[in-house]
C-alpha cells in the first residue's frame, strides 16, 4: 500500500503570499492607469491563477482586456512578481511543525496550485520548501486543472500516491471541488482568500490553525473517505 498523500494548495493555504500578489497587482494597474486593488479585492480575485486574477482586477474597473492586453499584463506581472519573490510571502502559522509532524509520520506531501508551476517552484525554492515535496503541480501542469478532478488525480500520480490514500487542503471552492471531483477527501482552513465562507463548500473537516493537523486526522479522513466518496 502507498504511503498516505497530504495535498496542499499553494496561496492562501500553505503560503500567505496576498501581500506579493497584491504587489505585483497593483503595478500592472498602475501601467493601465487604474485604481489599486485592496486586500478585502484579493478574497475574489485569487484562485484561478495570475491572468484571472488581472482580468478579474480589469473587471472592477470596466477596463477591456483583449488577449493581446491580458498577455502584455500577465507578462508584466510576472516579470515583477517572480522579481520580488518571496518578498513578504510566508508559511502561515504553525504550518513547519504540522508538514514535519506529518513526515515523522512516514506521510508524504504534494502540492497542487493554479499558479503557474514556475512560479510555485521559485516560491517554494525561495523559502527552501521544495525538498519537502514530491510533486509540485500547476495549473500549466496539465492540460486541466483546480476544479477539475484531474489536477488532483495528476498530482497523486506524480507523487507515487494513490487517490484511496490521499487528503487535499485547501482555502478555496476551487481546492475543494477538484478533490470532491476526484474522490479524495477535503481538509478546508478558513484562513485563506475565499470571500465565503469555507464551510459552505462542504469539506470534511475544517480547521482553523495548522496546530490541529496531524497524522491521526489524515488517517482518520482517510479511513472515512470511502463513505465521503
Amino acid at each position: 500500500m502507498t504511503s498516505p498523500l497530504v495535498i496542499f494548495d499553494l496561496d492562501g493555504t500553505l503560503i500567505d503570499t496576498a501581500p506579493d500578489l497584491m504587489a505585483g497587482l497593483n503595478h500592472v494597474m498602475d501601467l493601465n492607469g487604474l485604481e489599486h486593488v485592496t486586500y478585502a479585492d484579493m478574497t475574489w480575485l485569487v484562485g484561478q491563477g495570475a491572468k484571472v486574477m488581472i482580468e478579474r482586477a480589469w473587471a472592477l474597473h470596466d477596463h477591456p482586456s483583449s488577449p493581446e492586453q491580458l498577455e502584455a499584463a500577465f507578462d508584466a506581472f510576472l516579470v515583477r512578481y517572480a522579481a520580488d519573490m518571496p518578498g513578504k510571502s510566508l508559511p502561515y502559522p504553525g504550518l513547519i511543525d504540522a508538514l514535519d509532524r506529518l513526515e515523522a509520520a512516514g506521510m508524504k506531501l504534494a502540492v497542487c496550485t493554479n499558479k503557474t508551476e514556475a512560479l510555485a517552484r521559485r516560491l517554494l525554492d525561495s523559502l527552501e520548501l521544495t525538498p519537502r515535496f514530491a510533486a509540485i503541480t500547476g495549473g500549466d501542469t496539465f492540460a486541466v486543472k483546480k476544479p477539475h478532478g484531474g489536477h488532483i488525480t495528476g498530482t497523486i500520480e506524480m507523487a507515487g500516491g494513490s487517490p484511496a490514500n490521499a487528503v487535499m487542503i485547501g482555502d478555496s471552492v476551487n481546492d475543494i471541488l477538484a478533490a470532491q471531483n476526484a474522490g479524495v477527501p477535503t481538509i478546508a482552513v478558513p484562513f485563506g482568500y475565499s470571500d465565503k465562507p469555507v464551510e459552505s463548500f462542504n469539506p470534511d473537516i475544517v480547521i482553523a490553525h495548522f496546530d490541529e493537523l496531524d497524522a491521526e486526522l489524515v488517517e482518520n479522513l482517510i479511513a472515512n473517505g470511502a463513505t465521503a466518496r
